[in-house]
C-alpha cells in the first residue's frame, strides 16, 4: 500500500469516528442536530464512504503498463479533504446565521474537482485484454 493510499483510509476512517461522535453527542444534545446535521451527513457520505472507496481503487485497481498515479492521488485527496473539511467549518456558521451560504459553494467545487480528477484517474486504468495485449507488445517493440 502507497502512502496516499494509507492517507486517503486513515482519513476516512477520522470521519468515520467524527460521525459517529457527533451522532453520539446529537443524543445528548438534540439542539447541535440542527446546525450539525448536513455536516454530519456529508462526513459519513463522503468522508468516510467516498473517500475508502477512493483509497481502495487507488491501491487495488490495476496499473497497466505500470502506470503512475501519484500526482493525481495527491490531488484527489488534497481538493476532496479541502472541500469536505471547509463545509464541515462553514455549514454550522451558515445555519447559525453567521455567514451566508454562498462560501459553501466553493467546497461543492472542490469536492467535483476531486471526483472528477479521480474519474479521469480511475479511467486510465480501466482496460480490456485486448487492450493490454497491445500494451505489452508496444512494450516488446520498444525493448528490442
Amino acid at each position: 500500500m502507497g502512502r496516499w493510499h494509507a492517507l486517503f483510509i486513515r482519513a476516512a476512517l477520522l470521519y468515520l469516528l467524527y460521525t459517529a461522535l457527533l451522532g453520539t453527542l446529537f443524543y445528548l444534545f438534540p439542539a447541535l442536530v440542527g446546525p450539525f446535521r448536513l455536516g454530519h451527513v456529508h462526513a459519513g457520505l463522503v468522508g468516510f464512504f467516498l473517500q475508502m472507496v477512493m483509497g481502495v481503487a487507488y491501491w487495488m485497481m490495476p496499473r497497466p503498463g505500470g502506470l503512475k498515479q501519484e500526482g493525481l492521488e495527491a490531488l484527489t485527496f488534497f481538493l476532496l479533504n479541502a472541500g469536505l473539511l471547509l463545509r464541515l467549518l462553514l455549514e454550522p456558521l451558515s445555519a447559525y446565521g453567521l455567514l451566508p451560504r454562498a462560501p459553501l459553494a466553493l467546497s461543492g467545487v472542490l469536492q467535483l474537482l476531486a471526483v472528477f480528477v479521480f474519474a479521469y484517474a480511475m479511467h486510465r486504468r480501466v482496460v480490456t485484454a485486448d487492450m493490454l495485449r497491445k500494451l505489452r507488445e508496444e512494450r516488446e517493440r520498444r525493448k528490442g
